[in-house]
């Protein structure tokens, strides 16, 4: 009977250890997700504040060339599709 005994704690010891070892995969494979999102998202932010800083570069750069009337003058031809009296525009449609 001894033997039974001995025998019973080794499997519920091995069912212990697979239920252990089963948790500590999932939550190894959940925390390598959360891991590749944050590389993620943080490649997105990255990207972002390249584009901010490169902004900020351009308009730096542009109010230590210019004055303030081309500053207004860039930014309604630009944002507001101003053009002078005597300006002919053509549009090109062809999408090239």
């Amino acid at each position: 009977m001894a033997v039974k005994q001995k025998r019973r704690k080794s499997v519920l010891l091995r069912l212990l250890v697979i239920c252990v070892a089963g948790y500590m995969i999932f939550n190894l494979l959940t925390l390598w997700n959360t891991l590749n999102e944050n590389r993620n998202t943080l490649a997105q932010l990255e990207e972002t504040y390249n584009q901010k800083k490169a902004e900020i570069t351009e308009l730096t750069a542009l109010l230590e060339e210019g004055s303030q009337a081309d500053i207004i003058e860039k930014a309604a031809r630009e944002r507001l599709g101003y053009v002078y009296s005597d300006e002919v525009i053509y549009i090109d449609i062809s999408g090239n």
